[in-house]
């Protein structure tokens, strides 16, 4: 009987900071953990401003989607935290780039803090293609 769920562990990611996996897969979905912007090679966090974190956590959500054979384009809903709310049009402004056509479904979040002390954290739920 096949397992009804598989963990993903990307190896160009940013290793986790905690007890979960970089992502699961389940019912023709991946569901991604959350990303905060950590460089995949020196694990330390990186972007002074809540827009350069943004697009550094995208870089890191795109690369797990990757590991499972998906895009980040397959996205159905995307999680954005943010520790600052007035710096949503900012963050904004580097989100349109990774979704100028047919952008997923969207949340955000206003949070007191994130681990590490980042300003921004993105969590995604994919729709896996067709094998």
């Amino acid at each position: 009987m096949p397992h009804h769920r598989h963990a993903v562990t990307a190896l160009d990611a940013p290793a986790a900071v905690g007890p979960y996996s970089h992502a699961v897969r389940a019912g023709g979905l991946l569901f991604c953990s959350g990303q905060i912007p950590l460089d995949p090679d020196t694990g330390e966090l990186v972007g002074a401003t809540p827009g350069d974190q943004a697009r550094q956590c995208l870089e890191n959500l795109r690369t797990v989607c990757a590991a499972a054979g998906a895009s980040l384009s397959d996205a159905a809903r995307i999680t954005v935290y943010l520790t600052n709310m007035a710096a949503f049009a900012e963050v904004n402004d580097v989100y349109e780039t990774f979704f100028a056509a047919d952008p997923p479904a969207r949340v955000a979040i206003g949070v007191a803090a994130l681990p590490r002390n980042a300003q921004v954290e993105i969590d995604a739920v994919v729709a896996l293609p067709d094998s």
